[in-house]
Parts: C-alpha cells; sequence; structure tokens
C-alpha cells in the first residue's frame, strides 16, 4: 500500500492556495498549509469551500529562513506549493520592500530550505506573466525574455531566476508556472475583476451609483482559477521539472470584461463607470498575450472556461 503523499502549501489562505487545497484532498494528500500568523488569519477561503477542518494550518514567516526551514522540517513534506507573498501588482508600488522580500526571498529560504533538508521534495513556485511586460501583438511563451514593469514583476522575476538556479545547480525538481491572469469569487475586491463585479451589482441594488475605474483599455488574458492549480499539481506529476505558461490564450480588454459583467446585471456600463486617473497605475503593462502550447503538450491541460464563463461565475458568486 502506497504511503499517503504530503503536500505543503506557502500561502494557502489566497485564492489558489484553497483551491489547490481542495484538489490536492480530492487526490488523497496530506494537505498543511501555512500563513504568517495561522492564529489570527481567519482562512476564510477554505472555510467558503467547506474544508478548513481537513488542512494542518501552521504559522511561517517566509522571509525568515529559521521559520522556514523549521516547517519543513516539521511537516517532511512529498511537494510544496510556493503560492505566498504579496499578491497586487497596484500595491507593490506603495510597498516595493515587503513585495521583495515576501515573494523574492521567502522563494530563496524555501529552496535553500529543500536543499538543506531533502533534495527528494518536489517544488512549485507562482511565477507570474507579469514578467514579460508588455508582449505587444507577440504571444509570450516560456522563452520570451522577461521586462518586467513593477515592484511586483521583478520580485516575480528574481524568484523565477532562483527556482531555475536551483535546479540546474543541485538538481532540484523545481517547476515554475507562468500563470496569466486567473479569476474566482474568492479573489479580494482589492483585484479589479472582482472590483468590477461587486460595483456592478450593487449598481443593480440601487446601493452605489458609480463605479471608479483605472486604464480600462488595458488587455489581459483571464481564466479559471480552479483550472489553474490543477496545471500546478500536473507539474509536480511529471517526470521532469520544466516551467509552463499557463493561459487560456486569449486575451481581452478591461473593458470587454466591464461590458459583460454590466450586460449579465442588465446595466449600460457608460452610465455608470468613471475614469479616475489617480487609480491608473505607474508603469502599466497595456498588453499581454500568450500561448501555452507546451502545457498542452507536454501536460495535456488547457483551460475550459474563457471569459464569457468567468463572468458568469464571478456575478452568480459561483466559487466551485
Amino acid at each position: 500500500m502506497s504511503q499517503t503523499k504530503r503536500a505543503l502549501i506557502c500561502g494557502i489562505s489566497g485564492q489558489d492556495g484553497g483551491y489547490l487545497a481542495r484538489l490536492l484532498l480530492n487526490n488523497g494528500y496530506e494537505v498543511f498549509g501555512t500563513s504568517r500568523d495561522a492564529q489570527a488569519n481567519s482562512f476564510q477561503n477554505l472555510k467558503l469551500l467547506g474544508i478548513f477542518d481537513r488542512v494542518k494550518n501552521l504559522s511561517m514567516a517566509v522571509n525568515d529562513f529559521r521559520s522556514v526551514l523549521s516547517v519543513i522540517k516539521a511537516v517532511q513534506p512529498n511537494e510544496i506549493y510556493n503560492l505566498g507573498g504579496q499578491t497586487s501588482v497596484g500595491l507593490s508600488f506603495e510597498l516595493p520592500v515587503e513585495t521583495v522580500e515576501s515573494i523574492d526571498v521567502g522563494t530563496l529560504n524555501i529552496l535553500e530550505a529543500i536543499r538543506f533538508t531533502s533534495s527528494e521534495i518536489r517544488f512549485y513556485n507562482a511565477g507570474s506573466s507579469e514578467c514579460f511586460g508588455n508582449t505587444g501583438n507577440l504571444k509570450a511563451v516560456e522563452t520570451t525574455p522577461f521586462s518586467p514593469k513593477s515592484p511586483y514583476a521583478v520580485a516575480k522575476c528574481a524568484a523565477h531566476w532562483h527556482v531555475t538556479s536551483y535546479r540546474d545547480s543541485y538538481g532540484l525538481f523545481a517547476c515554475n508556472g507562468i500563470l496569466f491572469n486567473h479569476e474566482s469569487c474568492l479573489r479580494p475586491s482589492r483585484f479589479v475583476t472582482m472590483k468590477i463585479v461587486n460595483g456592478a451589482k450593487l449598481i443593480a441594488e440601487g446601493k452605489q451609483k458609480q463605479l471608479e475605474l483605472g486604464n480600462i483599455e488595458i488587455i489581459r488574458d483571464w481564466g479559471w482559477a480552479p483550472e489553474y492549480v490543477t496545471a500546478m499539481w500536473l507539474m509536480l506529476q511529471a517526470e521532469s521539472p520544466e516551467d509552463y505558461v499557463i493561459s487560456t490564450g486569449e486575451s481581452h480588454s478591461l473593458r470587454e470584461f466591464i461590458v459583460k459583467v454590466f450586460e449579465y446585471f442588465n446595466l449600460d456600463w457608460k452610465n455608470n463607470v468613471i475614469s479616475n486617473p489617480d487609480l491608473i497605475r505607474p508603469n502599466e503593462v497595456m498588453a499581454s498575450y500568450s500561448f501555452p502550447f507546451k502545457a498542452k503538450q507536454k501536460l495535456g491541460w488547457e483551460a475550459k472556461h474563457g471569459l464569457v464563463d468567468i463572468v458568469e461565475f464571478m456575478a452568480k458568486g459561483q466559487a466551485c
């Protein structure tokens, strides 16, 4: 009888952490999760998904090597998923030091702790399409050069190269998932997609008159988050560690997203959405395109849900 696999999810309280924990539990894993202060964290997403009581949560500060090493020694995981760190591109302009410490230093600490404890641990690192910057009309693939435009993207680039360095230098099974935007109802309201859905709903209910947004002409590849965590898991089940672009392969403007959301609530967005220059980010990535062929070819993974489905799921409040 095979031994039950143990997985450690760093940053389990976020959107991806919740969906990944559910996937792993359904696959028979023993799941451990970390947050900076597990005693104070409500783990609301785990509760919404009905899995809170099935996960063992621990406190861990990713920017403290001793903390990381202690948790990994205690858990002795077969797989580690690094989803932690400051997750907002916009906030990274206000908190660049915290962003770099939590993403770049945090990733390095986990890799070093793996090297110290067990080279058999398989490691997934959450990369980001923000590393590519503006792709123009070019569809980014795994070999597309990085051109970061924010402190968040710079930190993600550094973490990416730490992973490849440890893979090449020490033979670790370490992968980067270069994920494009992926959404769900577990998104915090500070993310623009959830802000739009919540705003349209309040306007439809007569509780709000206007929705203020920044640049609505940006172009992104938006996917459905529950599908993307499957790609993370598949990367660590492969024969060899590699990096993968994970996306739908279809990009749309934020204006299109707004139109679809407001149409769902039988509203004309032009009557309710206003542009606030104060909400425009410095050095904004204007266009982001992708080509996720490698994930389909090598992992057998491809996105099933596009923009229309995502808007409907989020507008309905569908978390699954």
